[in-house]
């Protein structure tokens, strides 16, 4: 199954999206839900239309046989989630201190590699975790 790699950035008051693979699939929106949705309708008038000279799908998105990948920087995955997670929670969970994920989270500083995957890393033990989680 092939993948329609989709990366979202954000800036302090707007998101926007576009595909990495796929040439002319793009969105963008005052949320990360309007972003995706707006790249959700590229996606679908690209391939409602993809017998037209200009707007040229490839088979694989027409046949509806693919997955969406989202990649995030580093500000539009702490913006997005500002009030799930509060800065001391994010803070015991990456290590990482309060003062600078604020300064990822607005875009005043962007984080070196080694901080982007210590957040990474960090979301992902926290979802492997709660994959795990029955109730009784």
């Amino acid at each position: 199954m092939e993948k329609l790699i989709i990366e979202i950035g954000a800036s302090p008051n707007h998101f926007g999206g576009f595909a990495i693979n796929v040439e002319g699939i793009n969105g963008a929106g005052n949320t990360l839900d309007e972003c995706k949705a707006s790249i959700l309708e590229g996606l679908s008038l690209m391939v409602k239309n993809s017998d037209k000279s200009y707007c040229k799908a490839p088979q694989w998105l027409v046949d509806g046989e693919y997955e969406i990948e989202y990649r995030y920087d580093v500000q539009s995955i702490l913006s997005y989630y500002a009030s799930v997670f509060t800065k001391p929670a994010l803070e015991r969970l990456t290590g990482i201190n309060q003062k600078q994920l604020h300064h990822y989270a607005t875009g005043l500083k962007k984080p070196r590699e080694p901080q982007r995957k210590k957040i990474e890393l960090a979301l992902h033990r926290l979802g492997s975790e709660l994959m795990s989680v029955h109730f009784v």
